[in-house]
């Protein structure tokens, strides 16, 4: 019996991982109903992996806390419980760019991750605290949170600063002596991105734009956080400092938080490398597979697993924008199975389907 696992990205703004897992898994199926098939949804640690790791690893558990979004409307947060103890969080799901009724580069806030991380370390079950930074919509550097976690950011009149990250150009003084702590086993955050704080490449400079910013407030948001850096201290410098609008700096210097490659923690936590074990081939996707591909995301991690282990891997996309060097053995266009972009968009469900029938009649893995 031949085994093929499915280890996808999502299919962003069509399909999630898991769906797409499914879809490829169903094609090979009806060709060869005999193999072992595995499907096992991955994520780069943003949007879309709670879902993966709920579906990757038997006996997680949902849970879901009440929280203030980014805002200050009230909003349902929801967060995962795996069996070792570990609580996976995403931080968009407190501070994500959908939440908004209107972007707030100036005043979003990231209290309410503070208020679900608050939550998730008073549960007795939790040893330590997978946090994922994709989405978010907030440039606060992480006060917010850390505000709602019990440390104070003061004006030099000794008050409490006002939410959102244009304030801190006010800062004076931090107060982390009312801090909840973290949990035994740590924090990682889940990055992927190496941007600084600060500067043309970081967390204002980089994404603020994403958020809503001006050039203007640009610039702003940009010397507010220096002020936090200055005040704070910490790394400013450290890769991936900027991600999320400086949450991973605040949590790294304020909780002792460590930044980790989400594609990395999460293949990880899903078990991807037992997965591997004794597989025939691997099959993995994403939107559209390029360079970049390689290059600390979903693909290129699971193409460097794959390759330690011995085993091939094919990759399906959306678009395939990559020349033949690459290091997997097909990659195969739904761009061009479907015959244009706008069918592969229409029905990403039927094309994936349509590929995994497709690879599992040309792969010439044993029978």
């Amino acid at each position: 019996m031949t085994r093929v696992v499915f280890a996808p990205d999502s299919f962003k703004g069509t399909l999630g991982a898991a769906e797409a897992a499914d879809a490829l898994a169903a094609g090979w199926r009806r060709v060869r109903p005999d193999d072992e098939l595995l499907t096992l949804p991955l994520a780069d640690g943003g949007e879309g992996t709670l879902e993966a790791l709920g579906h990757d690893v038997p006996r997680s558990a949902w849970r879901t806390q009440p929280v203030t979004g980014p805002d200050g409307r009230p909003v349902d947060a929801a967060w995962l419980l795996l069996p070792d103890g570990t609580a996976v969080v995403e931080m968009a799901r407190a501070a994500g760019l959908p939440l908004l009724a209107e972007l707030d580069p100036l005043g979003a806030t990231t209290r309410g991750l503070g208020e679900l991380l608050a939550a998730v370390v008073a549960d007795p079950a939790v040893h330590r605290v997978l946090l994922t930074l994709g989405g978010s919509c907030t440039t606060d550097g992480g006060t917010g949170a850390l505000a709602a976690l019990g440390a104070r950011f003061l004006d030099d009149a000794g008050a409490d600063l006002p939410p959102g990250g244009a304030a801190l150009a006010r800062l004076e003084r931090v107060d982390l002596t009312g801090l909840v702590p973290p949990p035994p086993g740590g924090v990682q955050c889940l990055v992927d991105v190496t941007a600084p704080l600060l500067g043309p490449l970081g967390a204002a400079g980089q994404f603020g734009p994403q958020k809503g910013a001006s050039p203007a407030q640009v610039v702003q948001l940009d010397a507010a956080l220096t002020r936090l850096a200055d005040v704070l201290g910490g790394d400013r410098e450290a890769p991936g400092a900027g991600a999320a609008g400086g949450t991973a700096y605040g949590f790294a210097t304020c909780w002792g938080a460590g930044s980790v490659s989400g594609a990395r923690a999460v293949a990880g936590a899903a078990g991807l490398d037992a997965a591997l074990r004794g597989a025939a081939l691997v099959v993995t996707g994403e939107g559209q597979f390029d360079a970049q591909s390689l290059r600390g995301k979903v693909v290129g991690h699971l193409v460097e697993r794959a390759g330690a282990a011995g085993v091939p891997v094919t990759v399906v996309a959306g678009r395939v924008a990559a020349d033949g060097t690459l290091p997997v053995a097909r990659a195969l266009s739904l761009t061009d199975l479907a015959g244009s972009g706008a069918a592969a968009m229409a029905d990403p469900a039927r094309w994936l389907t349509a590929a995994g029938d497709r690879l599992a009649r040309e792969q010439s893995v044993p029978m």
